[in-house]
This record gives structure tokens, C-alpha cells and sequence, in this order.
């Protein structure tokens, strides 16, 4: 018997060991294997663990709360889930970017800026939208969808490049309308605006004008324990059809000119608060305006945005609607800096949140949203933010969420429970190197 040939099995299995070792370390399939890892481990944790039955509870009462809410509105949304926009833009807007507080230059905006008149047509596309999916790396929706609104307009780029500013940790899980805008500024020729309270008939009106029109959307989507779960992703809007009651999206997840009835793109972007990003080169911005017509105008967007969620919840007629009407509310209550009546909607919200079916409940809304934490802190009300921040890290087995382990943070230094807040704070930096909010006050708090 030939020694030699006993042992060419054990060098065949070496050599396929190091083959695969090598692809997964040094070439584009690490990232296949590391996104099905991590979807195991994702599927592994849901089934041990179930956070949709936790449930955060307001504890403490703002010094403004009352037993109710006034709706103040009188807003209709018809059967064609249509808003009726308020009638008087106003004629300056100032914006203040949520996270960092830095001011924006006030733009002085046409009275002109008015609803157009002109007949739609019963359908229309954008053409030219280069399509990309997000497959491969893990949660990769918002660089891979803003690429592809950028790439229309010429930007040298894809989800890659997008992804490697958006989220310098990979496992980062979420990136939020402001990081895109920033990414859009400084990265790049091209502008970029982000409104509220958008409505089926303002992204026809962009699509018929050539716009791209970027939205975030809560769908269920991915497949937890057997069924579909809730979460945020987001669509680039490039199509309608009247006859179909169709919108046609590129959406990542799934496939390029993606169909979706009206009503369902509607019930999935509410969740957002009708949120939506366009991108544009300066050259087209008179263009964009027209298309806008009063949303140019940011202080008028927001009003009427607070106008849709008031008739929602006049309209609301099951618990998940009501959730979102509040939590909408809430939200654009911040934008007017209304901390006090936040906080009070946003209790409303988490009270309707309770009542839902476990297998629907949004749970990782705050994710998505952080509005609870700054309506809540604002009022004083510290403990809230810690245990809504702490259910919410605890929503997942990689809790990659940067804003929340920041406001824990700071609900933490106001109970001078700086040690707790130190932890949180190099927490966050380790998942987001460089944020700014989280540098700033482990500064201020003597860290390092």
C-alpha cells in the first residue's frame, strides 16, 4: 500500500478548507455568507425571544398632559385616500437639521407656490432609473435606494459607495432621512429635499414632472417564526396607472418596477407619516418647485402634515390606524417643537400599541423613529426615554441602534447617572464612529 495515497484525502479537504476560507475572507462572498449568518441568527433569536409581546408603558405624566387630545382640524381624506392641502402657503421656511440643531439658510419661497391645476394624466412613468437590489449585505434598503435616485440624475455611484458613508458600521440598522440628505450635500453636485404629509396626487404630480420620488414605507415584509414581520424599507415611486390603481416602484427587496395598488403603498407609507425625498440637480429646482407647489415651503408642509393626522384620527376606526394617526402626530409635533403635546400623542400612540395583535405590532418602529425620545425627554419625563430605549435595544439580538443608546444617554446624565450614560455612549460610538451628539456629550461628561 502506497503511504502517499492515505493522506490525499486529508490534502484534498485542506485544500477546499482554505479555498473556502479564502473566498469567504478575501473576496465579494464574504458578504453572501456573512448576510446568511446573520439571517439565521436573526431567525434563531425571534424564535427564542419575542418582542412583539414587549410592550413599552408611559409612566409619567408631562406637566402640560391633559385626559385627551383636541383634534384640531377639519381635514378630510376621501375614499381615494386623497388629502385636501391647506389653501395659504406661507412664504419663508427655516429648517433646523433634528439631530445636530445646525440651522439651514431660510430660502424665501414664490406665493406663487401653489397647487397645480392642471389635469393629471391617467398614468405615467420615469424612465431611465437604474435599478439596484440590496441582496448580499445585510439591511442595506436605504444606500442601495438612495443610489439609485442619485444615479438617475448622473451621480458616479452605487449602493457601495452610498453604504460605506450611510452606514460605516455595516450592521448599523437604520439610516434616516437627515443622514441622506447630509450624504446627498457633501458627497456629491446634487440637492436634495425631504418633506412630510405627502399625498397619492403630489407623487403624481412629481412622477408626470420626471421626479424619482424617494419614500419610507413600514411593510411586512421578511418572514419571522413562519409569518411576515413589520419594518421600514424603503421605494423609489417612478410609475402610476389610474385604470390599475397600480403604482410601479423599484424596490430592492424585490425586483425592479415593482407593482403595488394604491391602497396598499398608501396603508405602508402612513407609517411614515407620508414622509418622501426627492433628488435633484440644481438646474431642475425651478422644475422640482412647480411640482411641489406648496411643499416647497417646509413651515407649510408641516402644518398640513399635523392637518392629515388630525383627520386620521378623526377617520380611524381599529386600533393600528389610531396607532399611526397618533404616532404621526406626535411626529409632527416635533417638527413645531410641541414637546409636551408629542409626549401626550405619542402616549396615545403606545396605549392604542398595547391593544394590537402581537403578530402586528410595529415593534421596531423606534428603529425608524425617534420622536418618543425627544418629546419625552423635552418633558422632562427621563424614565420614559430609558425604558422605551431599553425595550427598544432589546427588540433585537444586534441592537445597532445608535440614537437610542444616545438618548438613554442623555435621560441618563439628567438623572446624573453618568456611569450608565459613559456605557451607552461608547456603545453608540462603536456603532457609529464619529457621531457627533455622542462625541459632544461624552465630552461634556468628562469622557474620553
Amino acid at each position: 500500500m502506497d503511504p502517499d495515497r492515505d493522506f490525499r484525502p486529508f490534502f484534498l479537504f485542506l485544500t477546499i478548507v482554505f479555498i473556502v476560507v479564502f473566498i469567504g475572507l478575501f473576496t465579494p462572498f464574504r458578504d453572501q455568507l456573512s448576510f446568511h449568518i446573520d439571517d439565521i441568527k436573526s431567525r434563531l433569536f425571534y424564535r427564542l425571544n419575542a418582542p412583539d409581546q414587549a410592550v413599552f408603558v408611559p409612566r409619567e405624566a408631562s406637566a402640560m398632559a391633559t385626559e385627551d387630545l383636541p383634534v384640531q382640524s377639519t381635514v378630510s381624506i376621501t375614499p381615494s385616500m386623497t388629502t385636501e392641502p391647506m389653501e395659504t402657503p406661507v412664504q419663508t421656511e427655516s429648517v433646523t437639521q433634528k439631530t445636530t440643531g445646525t440651522p439651514v439658510p431660510t430660502r424665501t419661497v414664490s406665493p406663487t407656490s401653489t397647487p397645480t391645476a392642471v389635469p393629471l394624466p391617467s398614468s405615467a412613468s420615469v424612465s431611465g432609473v437604474k435599478y439596484e437590489d440590496q441582496h448580499g449585505i445585510w439591511n442595506y434598503c436605504a444606500p442601495t435606494n438612495l443610489s439609485m435616485a442619485m444615479t438617475f440624475w448622473g451621480w458616479d455611484g452605487d449602493r457601495i459607495k452610498a453604504g460605506k458613508w450611510l452606514k460605516p458600521f455595516d450592521k448599523d440598522k437604520n439610516v434616516m432621512f437627515y443622514e441622506m440628505e447630509n450624504f446627498v450635500r457633501e458627497m456629491s453636485g446634487l440637492r436634495s429635499i425631504v418633506r412630510t404629509g405627502g399625498t397619492p396626487e403630489l407623487l403624481k404630480q412629481l412622477i408626470v414632472a420626471d421626479f424619482p420620488v424617494l419614500i419610507e414605507k413600514g411593510a411586512y415584509m421578511q418572514e419571522v417564526n413562519g409569518r411576515l414581520s413589520w419594518m421600514g424599507h424603503y421605494n423609489v415611486v417612478t410609475g402610476y396607472d389610474d385604470d390599475k390603481e397600480e403604482w410601479t416602484v423599484q424596490d430592492s427587496y424585490y425586483t425592479a418596477d415593482y407593482k403595488i395598488s394604491y391602497e396598499l403603498l398608501f396603508n405602508e407609507w402612513r407609517s411614515f407619516n407620508f414622509q418622501f425625498m426627492v433628488v435633484y440637480p440644481g438646474d431642475m429646482e425651478s422644475a422640482l418647485y412647480e411640482g411641489l407647489g406648496p411643499y416647497t415651503n417646509n413651515d407649510w408642509a408641516t402644518k398640513n402634515s399635523m392637518a392629515i393626522a388630525d383627520a386620521q384620527i378623526q377617520a380611524a376606526e381599529d386600533n393600528e390606524s389610531w396607532f399611526f394617526a397618533y404616532f404621526n402626530r406626535g411626529s409632527t409635533q416635533i417638527d413645531m417643537n410641541d414637546f409636551y403635546g408629542a409626549a401626550q400623542s405619542y402616549d396615545m400612540a403606545f396605549n392604542y400599541y398595547a391593544e394590537l395583535e402581537t403578530n402586528t405590532r410595529p415593534y421596531r418602529i423606534v428603529w425608524y423613529q425617534t420622536g418618543p425620545y425627544l418629546a419625552y425627554y423635552y418633558s422632562g419625563r427621563y424614565n420614559d426615554v430609558i425604558s422605551l430605549a431599553t425595550i427598544t435595544l432589546g427588540s433585537t439580538q444586534e441592537p445597532y441602534l445608535e440614537e437610542s443608546y444616545y438618548w438613554r444617554a442623555m435621560a441618563n446624565v439628567a438623572l446624573q447617572a453618568y456611569e450608565e450614560a459613559e456605557t451607552d455612549l461608547r456603545t453608540c460610538l462603536e456603532i457609529h464612529p464619529a457621531f457627533s451628539v455622542c462625541e459632544a456629550l461624552l465630552a461634556e461628561i468628562g469622557g474620553s
